[in-house]
This record gives structure tokens, C-alpha cells and sequence, in this order.
């Protein structure tokens, strides 16, 4: 089975990796597009921010061959976000594939809830495939101050502030919030879940 880590502008690529090792997998990183055309699986995280990332992937034409995927993608964190339709971080017209929009949390009490969102955050209300053998309520770890808007395509909920989308699927593309490769050992399931379809 051939992995495949879009390599763009943004971090966290490095973790991914080593996720997908401990699980005995060795993921490809590149941004060839034959590469990841012809991957099985497709991974698509990042951490950083949505309208520098958003012009990188189209000057390379990265965002056309992403949405026109067929094989199973994921997406992590900000390659979730980039999956949606529009991210209010500096007004970025993002990829499409949910019909969802990306958020600023907005705390009302600025001194209980900080503003990123870092740590540790349950997830409810789940039904995908990759949920499978995930418990109800299970922790996972988070870092961000974006959030994508509640919607057809939400398969898990989380609350911080308010209720949001923790993961979305549509179709072939399946992505989260928080950072499976950081969140133990629900976290490594949901990545070999994804990895097994």
C-alpha cells in the first residue's frame, strides 16, 4: 500500500510520519502530483495559517489535483480546514469539499477559555468508518483557533466555546479537527482505520 503526505507550506508533517511508522507504514511525502495520484491513501495535515498555505497550493496546482482525488484523502487539522469552503483567517476562499465554513472562536470569557484552543477535548456524536473501535467521549489532543462550522457533513462534534465540527467526511475525503498522531492511542486507531479502507 503506498502512503502519500501532501508536502506544502505548513508543519506537522514530521509527527505524521512517525504516526504512520509506528503503525508500520512508510509515508511518502511530496508534492509530485503522479506521486500522489497514484497513492492508495492520501494524508493531508498541516498546522499554520489558511491564506498562505491556500496561495501555495494553487501557484503548484495542488488544490485542483486535491479535490479531484478519488482515493481516500484525510485531512488534519489545517488540511481539514482547507477542505472547507471558506476560512474567516485573513478572508481565505479555501478547496470546496465540504460545504462548511471556517470560523475565528469568538470566547465570551476570555479568561476561562483561551483562545487557541490547546489540549486535550472530547469527541461525541460519531459515525464514520474511521470512528471504528473509537469510544464515545474519546479524548483527543487539539491546537487551533479556527473552527469548521457545524453541517452536513459533520461526523463528530466537539465543544470549545461552542459546538463545531470535529471531523467531516464526504464521499472519499475524511478529515479532523484535533491531531490523531498526537492523541494516543484513539488517535493511532483512527489513522489505521483510515489507512484500512
Amino acid at each position: 500500500m503506498k502512503t502519500v503526505i501532501i508536502k506544502y507550506n505548513a508543519g506537522n508533517i514530521r509527527s505524521v510520519q512517525f504516526a504512520l511508522e509506528r503503525l508500520g507504514v512508510e509515508g511518502t511525502v511530496t508534492d509530485d502530483h503522479d506521486e500522489i495520484m497514484s497513492a492508495d491513501k492520501v494524508i493531508f495535515p498541516g498546522v499554520g495559517e489558511a491564506s498562505t498555505a491556500m496561495q501555495y497550493l494553487k501557484e503548484r496546482k495542488l488544490d485542483q489535483l486535491i479535490t479531484n482525488l478519488q482515493q481516500p484523502v484525510l485531512g488534519i487539522c489545517l488540511g481539514m480546514q482547507l477542505l472547507c469552503r471558506h476560512s474567516e483567517e485573513n478572508n481565505t476562499d479555501c478547496m470546496g469539499v465540504f460545504d462548511v465554513d471556517v470560523k475565528r472562536f469568538q470566547s465570551p470569557v476570555e479568561n476561562l477559555l483561551k483562545i487557541p484552543q490547546i489540549g486535550w477535548n472530547n469527541i461525541t456524536g460519531l459515525h464514520s468508518v474511521v470512528f471504528e473501535h473509537v469510544p464515545e467521549n474519546a479524548y483527543m489532543y487539539f491546537v487551533h483557533s479556527y473552527y469548521a462550522a457545524l453541517g452536513a457533513d459533520t461526523v463528530a462534534i466537539t465543544n470549545y466555546v461552542i459546538n463545531y465540527s470535529a471531523a467531516l467526511q464526504k464521499d472519499n475525503f475524511y478529515a479532523v479537527q484535533f491531531h490523531p498522531e498526537k492523541s494516543a492511542e484513539a488517535g493511532a486507531r483512527i489513522i489505521e482505520n483510515f489507512l484500512n479502507l
